[in-house]
């Protein structure tokens, strides 16, 4: 791995000094209305190569009219500037060499068009990938296979982002992921962060960004990273939306999205449901445990299947209002509800056996249920403040979240023979939880060069939970078990201040961002003989960018991350749905802290191609991690449990991960492109008095889309993640591959259409292993996957796009507008 990046690091430092021979130019000037001589801001400015289609580099207009276009090599361009009901101004031969390094194209006077526009279809598509400068965003529009799908199906393809069969989500091989929705926090995500993405519609997702070196203005939580989900709104003028019907064999949703924007106010609103359709997964396990004295021998085989199902629906509203051209002010509130229950029956063996034989042999039947149900309530509010200087700001935020949850099992077993007797029992978790987020963030551009950030934050969460469990008694009725029925309370404060500078170095030769942020955790719980300290920390990040040319470039970046024990994991409340396998949380966990370093290198060529290199570094220390224990009989408040596995989480010493994720890009003709991403890692973990566990792993997936027609594509893709080993056994593979077609029709107003996955394979077989110094264990589960969908999407609606002239006291009328009907791509948004 250190030879990956040395031998890197030298090509990109010879690339770098050939780069630094290249002159460096800028394209600039002013744009102006022709007719009223009034500067035109927010119009479009393109740089394109000669003879290139596709432009390269652009920027938009300042309040004043002026752009610059910088870090140029010498050559020949063309340059277009042009606005939405004006006639597009082109410049032919722009001229970068070493002794006119800049071409000034002075003032540019925009003519409005004569006509206005009608039924004008808005055909631009975003790239599917884009890598700024501190994340990579993954754009889903023209994503087929996910379309009827969910948040999950989307993040199978997201560059550096590795999701298993039970939707549990990795980045860069970490699982400890901060998950934002729309940058902020949601209580959705706190009972069951893999049922919410599996309840979030694919068509309700306009973009996923993927931080992997979050800088000082985010929350230090998650040594993984962050995921941002941003959904879909709209704030253009007019009334527009979308409807989304999803059916299929193993999935069905529905979703609906209105936005209307008049003038200085505009609202948005949606709703969305589905349903995960009841499957039945097959389970065989098979364990072998010693004594301690390892002269006696016990075998357990379970054999069962358990039925599944689930379901929820999503729903929320906003609005936006322009109070002045420099106050906005921004609300939304959001309903979400999703739950899931399952029942399975499981035949099982235990044989005890010593040397002279076996000498116990029980069977019986072991009948289960489960239930889980969420409902969630966020409400945030906004405001903004330009002032007169560019890119200066304030902006303020409130944003609560609140929660109500509720699990319950129930477990009874039969033994063959009626020897020894039935026995059972069922428990009831209700909980609520609140989360509160206060934040303000000023922003400063002090020179051309160099902007500072700065904010502080509160995030204050109260969690109650309650157990209410009944045991089963011999002659079938049940009574309350007063040792395993209590409740607790749980407080958390995080009060937090940063400060973060962007800057430009040695004239654009370096761009970055660095800083600090300190956080003050303060947590209470009145678990039992247990006392969470409170404790400060210091979390430094920064990113450092340098453009070799206008197609490539090179960062690197580190960043101070923070897990904090959540409530699930510190918990004590026994799960005994399966007697012989409990799990229960570790109320004593201590944070994880870990340290992201990443090399990055981004380079495009002509006509398309493009890839992405990252090669990164992860130490974590009080590493978290699930370690599972062997127990003759272990008594659980009161109860004794015979042959059993106790399953916690734990801070188990350090790991380290070392890795590459290389995604590239290649439009192979004008109607068949490909995409790959490729991840490699190797994962060691050290634990004082135990071996050191080293783990490789690797995913690879492909995307291959192919255009027949404007408005007919289809898609293949198929991706495939390595087993790993963890510190007591291994994780198992899994692989699958998706076909997709759609059609568009009524002006690319509506489309249809069709999924399939894993069509020739109705199952994934997912084996697992564990072990300990007395027991070795191996789990098969048969997951049913293979499914078939059809999906339908309709838009409606006409937008309007405005260039309004303002000011502080009121709006004077738009002196040019273009009114046209919703198309097949996504519009250009207004100055707002």
């Amino acid at each position: 791995m250190r030879k990956i990046i040395s031998l890197f690091l030298l090509v990109v430092f010879c690339i770098s000094v050939q780069a630094q021979n290249n002159v460096k130019g800028k394209v600039s000037g002013k744009v102006t209305d022709a007719a009223t001589k009034k500067a035109v801001d927010y119009a479009t400015v393109s740089i394109f190569k000669q003879g290139s289609a596709n432009p390269f580099n652009g920027v938009v207009t300042d309040e004043k009219g002026n752009f610059t276009i910088g870090q140029l090599s010498e050559g020949d361009y063309v340059v277009k500037v042009d606005f939405i009901g004006y006639t597009e101004k082109v410049f032919e031969h722009v001229i970068i060499s070493q002794a006119v390094p800049n071409a000034v194209l002075g003032n540019v006077l925009l003519a409005p068009a004569q006509n206005q526009l009608q039924d004008v279809v808005i055909t631009a598509k975003k790239p599917v990938v884009e890598n700024k400068i501190d994340k990579m965003v993954y754009n889903p529009a023209n994503d087929l296979s996910a379309q009827g799908g969910a948040a999950i199906d989307i993040l199978k393809k997201v560059p550096q982002v590795s999701v298993d069969i039970d939707g549990n989500v990795e980045l860069q091989g970490n699982s400890n992921i901060k998950f934002l929705i729309n940058g902020k926090p949601s209580s959705i995500f706190g009972a069951s962060l893999s049922d919410a993405l599996q309840s979030i519609p694919a068509s309700q997702i306009k973009s996923i960004e993927v931080i992997t070196s979050p800088g000082a203005k985010y929350d230090a939580s998650g040594t993984g990273g962050i995921i941002n989900i941003i959904l879909k709104d709209s704030n253009v003028q007019g009334v527009n939306g979308n409807v989304n019907l999803s059916a299929g064999t193993r999935f069905d949703n529905a979703s609906f999205n209105i936005n209307a924007r008049k003038g200085k106010f505009g609202v948005n609103a949606f709703f969305s449901g589905d349903e995960r359709i009841n499957s039945t997964t097959i389970t065989k396990s098979n364990r072998t445990s010693y004594n301690n004295t390892r002269d006696t021998i016990t075998k357990l085989i379970q054999d069962g299947s358990n039925a599944f199902k689930r379901s929820g629906y999503q729903s929320g509203l906003g609005f936006e209002w322009d109070i002045t051209k420099k106050d906005q002010l921004n609300g939304s509130a959001g309903f979400d509800h999703f739950a899931n229950s399952g029942t399975g029956l499981t035949n099982q063996q235990q044989a005890i056996s010593d040397p002279s034989g076996i000498f116990s042999n029980i069977y019986s039947l072991r009948n289960s249920t489960s239930h889980f149900k969420a409902n969630s309530s966020d409400f945030s509010l906004s405001y903004k403040k330009t002032f007169d200087k560019k890119d200066e700001e304030l902006d303020v935020l409130y944003n609560s979240s609140f929660g109500n949850n509720a699990s319950s099992y129930s477990q009874n077993q039969v033994y063959t023979g009626g020897l020894p007797p039935t026995s059972g029992q069922s428990s009831n978790n209700p909980g609520k939880d609140r989360e509160t987020d206060i934040s303000v963030d000023f922003t400063n551009p002090f020179t051309k060069s160099f902007t500072l950030e700065t904010g502080a934050k509160a995030v204050i969460e109260h969690i109650n939970n309650s157990v209410v469990t009944d045991t089963l008694l011999n002659d079938g009725t049940s009574t309350p078990d007063a040792d395993q029925t209590y409740a607790f309370n749980y407080d958390r404060n995080i009060f937090a201040y940063y400060a973060s500078g962007t800057f430009s170095l040695f004239h654009d030769f370096i761009n970055g961002k660095a800083g600090l942020r300190y956080e003050y955790t303060s947590t209470t719980a009145d678990f039992a003989n247990t006392h969470i300290p409170s404790y400060g920390t210091f979390a430094p990040s920064f990113v450092l960018q340098h453009k070799l040319d206008e197609t490539q470039s090179i960062k690197v970046s580190y960043s101070y991350r923070l897990e904090r024990p959540e409530y699930n994991d510190l918990d004590p409340f026994y799960n005994v749905s399966d007697p012989h396998n409990i799990s229960t949380g570790n109320p004593n966990l201590k944070p994880e802290i870990g340290h992201n370093f990443e090399l990055g290198y981004n380079k495009s060529f002509d006509k398309g191609p493009s890839i992405y290199f990252a090669g990164f570094y992860r130490h974590n220390t009080n590493d978290m991690q699930t370690y599972t224990t062997y127990y003759d009989s272990l008594k659980v408040n009161g109860t004794k449990y015979t042959d059993v596995t106790l399953t916690q989480r734990y801070n188990i010493g350090t790991e380290t991960t070392e890795g590459v994720n290389i995604y590239i890009s290649l439009p192979v003709t004008g109607k068949l492109s490909l995409r790959s991403n490729s991840f490699f890692a190797d994962r060691i973990t050290t634990n004082p008095g135990n071996p050191q566990v080293s783990g490789f792993t690797y995913r690879i997936n492909l995307n291959a889309s192919y255009e027949f027609a404007p408005d007919f594509a289809a898609e293949v893709f198929g991706n495939y993640r390595s087993s790993q080993r963890t510190i007591q056994g291994t994780n198992p593979a899994f692989g699958f591959y998706n076909i997709a077609v759609r059609k568009q029709f009524w002006h690319k107003n509506a489309s249809i259409g069709l999924t399939a996955a894993n069509p020739f394979n109705n199952y994934i077989s997912q084996t697992t292993t564990t072990s300990g110094s007395n027991f070795n264990q191996s789990s098969l589960r048969e997951v049913p996957f293979r499914s078939f969908g059809i999906s339908l999407t309709y838009k409606f609606g006409k937008l309007e796009f405005k260039k309004d002239k303002e000011d502080d006291q009121g709006d004077v009328p738009a002196q040019n507008k273009s009114q046209m009907p919703q198309g097949g791509g996504p519009a250009p948004q207004s100055p707002h």
